[in-house]
């Protein structure tokens, strides 16, 4: 089955995957957990080796969030940290403002203005795939901006770095104009394939959205609570 097959087949069972995936670990979604108040996000260039290995990159604070996102470099696939960099770090920047960091470089965004309900889950992997979800409940019909994103979650020690990460493996970007309403919600499912190399059990989405702004109005992420309990 090709990649496309794949993907289709994915898409039709991915209800009951999430549903599945839910009851199999109780919660695997952002339900009880407390919203972050703000996003330190750390780019760096594909290029920089010592930068990921830099026991002085910055940590997040209280109440925030940190994602850790790898650009492509000048050196192309020949750039140490090629397997992990995504373009979509380029996009980010971009929406940022910013430019592509030589080495590396830190953005924190703060929640502002009137805070919105963001909700994100996440499936069970299935063959490459895994089922994620975000949706905004309360915010009204838009136009918003909105971010889901499948990080790795590497603690100090994991793939070579000194710190705890949250390695951006996947992105889907969404603009919402009213017209994914459902009742009073706004709300996207999709599969989002998984990188090789990545652990299916370290998995985790992220999920944020913007206002016509730019401001971050409500943040979430996913944890997956202990078989038998409810998170």
């Amino acid at each position: 089955m090709n990649n496309l097959s794949r993907a289709s087949a994915f898409a039709i069972l991915l209800p009951a995957l999430l549903a599945g995936g839910a009851h199999a670990q109780s919660s695997c979604s952002s339900d009880g957990q407390p919203q972050p108040a703000a996003i330190l996000e750390r780019f760096i260039n594909a290029d920089c080796e010592s930068c990921w290995s830099d026991a002085g990159t910055p940590r997040p604070g209280p109440e925030e969030l940190a994602l850790d996102w790898i650009v492509p470099g000048s050196r192309g696939d020949d750039a140490p940290l090629s397997a992990a960099a995504r373009r979509e770090g380029l996009e980010r920047l971009q929406a940022l403002g910013r430019e592509v960091p030589r080495n590396d470089a830190v953005r924190r965004g703060r929640r502002e203005g009137q805070p919105v309900t963001v909700r994100v889950a996440r499936g069970l992997p299935f063959n490459g795939y895994v089922g994620a979800s975000i949706e905004l409940k309360d915010g009204g019909p838009g136009p918003w901006r909105a971010w889901l994103v499948l990080v790795e979650e590497l603690p100090p020690g994991a793939e070579r770095t000194p710190i705890a990460r949250n390695l951006v493996r996947n992105v889907l970007e969404l603009s919402w104009d009213g017209r994914k309403t459902r009742g009073e919600r706004l709300v996207e499912t999709r599969p989002m394939n998984i990188p090789e190399g990545a652990l299916p059990e370290r998995l985790r989405v992220v999920g944020f959205v913007q206002d016509t702004r730019g401001r971050i109005r409500g943040i979430a992420q996913s944890r997956c609570a202990p078989e038998g309990r409810k998170g």
